[in-house]
């Protein structure tokens, strides 16, 4: 079986980069963090072209796609460190009014921290008790409910933010190529150090292979191929982007850097649909037998 992308899913792909380059770029993620909150416009923007309602059936207003290809739009959305509950919002339309149109942000408590709870018009589950967290990622306000109860670990929220993640580390590879090709120290690029070589290889080899198994997973959606996926893109986006900043070193702790906050998101992520540890046990109980 091959698992290229049609000239359809890569035009799908290219359109939202192109989105989110021209409403989201660098100057705009710098504003975002300078003050925190969610761009409404750009919210609405994203549901005008479809983002919200690509695997909606055209008979409801949806775009009629299926799950690979919402896989390819969150894994640019992380890419581009898009901040807002883009999953529950997602995964709302066709169920709640105005989500798939992005007139209404939607967030859902349960199976870890709650995201965006102040900016949703809708949540999802009982938000009794929320207390405020301090969050590591300045773009993405976090709330602690003290008794909710887990909720049912939906796999397409696991593989939708495992293409987030994926995103992530897709960026930090190529932001750390990116530095070691122009960064001199000696008299040369420091790309042409075997360290430097060998941090940006691993970076790659992490991120192509959990590529493989987002999209396979994304073909069969499959739960078990699903928790494997994010299993290895958690890794890849948290030791991705670790690295990268080993490759900055230390200006890519710098507010006018990037690097840093794809570490800090995909920390946040991984606490999402009850962090790594269902995904692990789903994972043992099928190899178990």
């Amino acid at each position: 079986m091959r698992f290229q992308l049609t000239e359809d899913q890569r035009a799908l792909r290219d359109g939202v980069r192109q989105l989110l380059a021209r409403r989201f770029d660098a100057d705009a993620l710098q504003a975002a963090v300078a003050e925190p909150g969610l761009d409404r416009a750009l919210w609405r923007e994203l549901g005008a072209a479809g983002f919200f309602a690509l695997r909606l059936p055209e008979a409801r207003g949806g775009v009629g796609l299926g799950l690979p290809e919402a896989v390819l739009a969150f894994e640019e959305a992380g890419r581009a460190l898009l901040p807002g509950p883009l999953v529950a919002t997602h995964l709302a339309a066709g169920a709640v009014a105005g989500a798939a149109t992005g007139e209404t942000v939607v967030t859902a408590v349960g199976g870890g921290p709650v995201e965006w709870l102040t900016e949703a018009d809708v949540v999802l589950g009982d938000a009794s008790g929320a207390v405020p967290m301090r969050s590591v990622d300045p773009l993405t306000p976090l709330h602690r409910v003290p008794d909710a109860l887990p909720a049912a670990t939906d796999p397409v929220a696991v593989l939708l933010t495992a293409a987030e993640q994926l995103g992530t580390a897709a960026r930090a590879c190529e932001l750390a190529v990116r530095h070691a090709r122009t960064r001199e120290q000696f008299g040369q690029p420091i790309g042409a150090f075997q360290a430097v070589k060998h941090l940006c290889a691993e970076m790659l080899v992490r991120a192509e292979t959990a590529r493989a198994a987002v999209y396979a997973a994304a073909v069969t959606a499959d739960p078990v191929d699903v928790a494997a996926a994010r299993l290895l893109a958690d890794e890849a986006a948290e030791r991705g982007a670790r690295d990268c900043l080993q490759v900055h070193g230390g200006m890519g702790f710098t507010w006018e850097s990037e690097v840093h906050l794809h570490l800090k998101r995909a920390w946040v992520r991984a606490q999402r649909c009850g962090g790594i540890t269902e995904s692990e046990k789903l994972l043992a109980v099928d190899l178990a037998g």
